[in-house]
């Protein structure tokens, strides 16, 4: 998955200004503990951390 299709997903579901807010701010188990701008700063693969923001967060399949 490409990054500009990650974002565009993360503000189809949280919407513009919380996509980013979220993705700075919330810590998830399902990341290792980690923020989801700093698991795409350690290199997780941008499909890995939208399943694991899908799961933690309940999105509806078909918005994942």
């Amino acid at each position: 998955m490409r990054l500009t299709i990650f974002w565009e997903r993360m503000a189809a579901h949280f919407g513009e200004a919380y996509a980013d807010s979220f993705a700075r701010d919330h810590v998830m188990s399902e990341l290792g503990g980690r923020t989801v701008h700093e698991a795409l700063d350690a290199g997780w693969d941008a499909k890995s951390v939208w399943q694991a923001v899908c799961r933690a967060m309940d999105v509806p399949s078909d918005r994942r």
